[in-house]
């Protein structure tokens, strides 16, 4: 059968008009969500690119009609394409490992968290460290209180707006979350887990710290971890790794690691060149020749070979081995042992999905993929000398497709706020969110460290003063109102989701016009003596006000 004529193919394919172009992608972005019918979606969008394809093809012959075609594909697929970035969440995470050394931490990290870069803000620190000093004195303060190294990077980030999430400590393993505050009541089910594996289990020298979370809906999980060290022992070390993936966290319907849509797998993983000896190793590394080292470098010959590692991706190592340096020093161990270079400080990541892979930047991912992850820059960073190993970070570009769109609790400061009078709080909460009498509203200063870094809070259920339908109205009294004022928050804290779920816009409290004596009574300074912590009381318990 003949082909048409250009213009018989055009007009056969009239039926396909810009409109109908740009329907594409909403008929695409719904297929992704439609369940069984999805498929009859996807096979309907197959045919009508198809027809376009054979029209394009026919009227291949005629050069104004094809470039009259192609003028409106290329329209229809910018207007899809600009549709579709903008219902995705783009969100930039920074990754740290470093095996410290039982150091303290040193006088600046600003290059390590890149403070000072002029692109896109970080939403996320997550900060996994190795060798934190864990003999016992330490270790019994720091179970105390807070340890060094979680106080130094609250005391830089809070500043800036960053809260500690959440974090999990196993002897000198240490892992740190840190995120932007608007991004609180986005993020909900956050659990820790660790996993000794030293002296077969019994001991926390090695092994790992995970936290896992949902954020906008979607499943994620950090791991770090130290494994056995020594050329010899790489067996042991995947079969180290192989059980700490097998953990599962507390709690019903939660994913294990594998299984969350993606996983960050990080530490001092100990994994070294082999073969090479110590002087072609080095000279290379002075050449920055890495790329004749990798393919003896045990973790890459790993992930060829067994099956458990094949699906985690990394960045390329263009960056100097990180192991082992002279203390203080961008030298290699001049100690009689003389340590040959190697990578053991390491970041890998996996996605749940095998098509979804690191995608090159500026990439969008398939509208199919609810989560996509770009890695943006993997570094070293040579300057920091307290051990014996140099840092690394990683920078990510998530994107994905929010599932999880509004808070579960909106609130706000109503009125003007002074310790002159009682304040008063509004809040709404969506249908399905789980209230307890235990939750509370904490008063916060805007650079607030973490959850229990309050000024005084209210329990939503015993200092309640109206209700409605549509809100709720909390009162604070006046004596527990920072009388020197400033700019604060409020945030909702839920006892059954254990997290934030709904946050202020800052706010002002006015100062006081009375003076401010030194030595308040012990009723006027009522704020001061909040209990460390709300705790949830017996329902016997007298309630505020009854």
């Amino acid at each position: 059968m003949a082909s048409p004529s250009g213009e018989d193919a055009f007009q056969h394919c009239e039926g396909l008009s810009l409109l109908d172009l740009e329907s594409l992608g909403s008929l695409r972005s719904r297929s992704a969500s439609i369940g069984s019918t999805g498929s009859s979606g996807r096979l309907q969008l197959r045919h009508r690119v198809a027809q376009l394809m054979a029209c394009v093809e026919d009227i291949s012959s005629d050069d104004e009609i094809h470039e009259e075609v192609s003028r409106t594909l290329d329209e229809a697929f910018l207007i899809w394409g600009k549709k579709l970035k903008d219902k995705w969440q783009e969100f930039r995470l920074h990754l740290v490992t470093w095996n410290v050394g039982t150091a303290s931490p040193p006088p600046d990290v600003t290059s390590l968290l890149q403070l000072n870069s002029l692109g896109p803000t970080t939403d996320m620190y997550v900060i996994g460290l190795q060798e934190v000093n864990s003999r016992i004195p330490n270790f019994l303060s720091d179970l105390a209180f807070d340890d060094p190294w979680s106080i130094f990077f609250m005391t830089v980030l809070s500043p800036l707006g960053y809260i500690k999430l959440s974090s999990v400590r196993m002897q000198g393993l240490l892992l740190l979350i840190f995120v932007k505050h608007v991004h609180l009541p986005f993020i909900r089910d956050i659990h820790t887990h660790y996993t000794r594996t030293g002296l077969y289990g019994y001991w926390g020298n090695k092994g790992g710290v995970s936290v896992r979370m949902s954020l906008f809906g979607h499943t994620l999980c950090f791991m770090n971890c130290h494994l056995p060290a020594h050329m010899e022992n790489t067996e042991q070390r995947l079969d180290d790794f192989e059980k700490i993936l097998e953990m599962q966290f507390e709690g019903e319907d939660i994913p294990s690691p594998l299984d969350h849509e993606v996983l960050f797998w990080f530490g001092d993983l100990n994994f070294r060149i082999a073969d090479y000896g110590i002087h072609f190793v080095r000279e290379s590394i002075n050449n920055k020749r890495f790329n004749l080292l990798w393919e003896k470098d045990q973790l890459n010959m790993a992930k060829k070979k067994e099956a458990f590692l094949k699906e985690f991706k990394e960045g390329p190592l263009q960056f100097k081995p990180t192991y082992k340096f002279d203390l203080y020093s961008e030298v290699y161990d001049t100690s009689e042992k003389k340590r040959k270079p190697a990578w053991t400080d390491r970041i890998l990541w996996k996605v749940k999905n095998l098509s979804e892979v690191a995608s090159k930047e500026g990439e969008f991912p398939e509208e199919e993929n609810p989560i996509s992850v770009t890695l943006i820059n993997y570094v070293s960073h040579m300057s920091y000398g307290i051990s014996d190993h140099k840092p690394v970070t990683g920078t990510f570009k998530l994107e994905m497709k929010p599932l999880v769109s509004d808070p579960l609790v909106v609130l706000n400061a109503e009125g003007e706020w002074s310790a002159e009078h009682d304040v008063l709080i509004r809040y709404s909460a969506v249908p399905e969110f789980p209230s307890s009498a235990w939750d509370w509203i904490g008063l916060f200063q805007v650079t607030f460290r973490h959850v229990k870094d309050y000024v005084t809070y209210a329990w939503v259920e015993d200092d309640e003063i109206s209700s409605s339908r549509d809100s709720k109205q909390v009162y604070m009294s006046a004596s527990e109102i920072p009388r020197t004022g400033g700019e604060f928050l409020l945030c909702y804290f839920s006892n059954n989701l254990q997290s934030i779920v709904g946050i202020s816009e800052p706010f002002q409290i006015q100062p006081s016009q009375e003076p401010i004596e030194k030595d308040l009574p012990e009723e006027e300074s009522s704020w001061l003596h909040k209990p460390d912590n709300p705790e949830p009381r017996r329902d016997s318990e007298k309630r505020k006000g009854t």
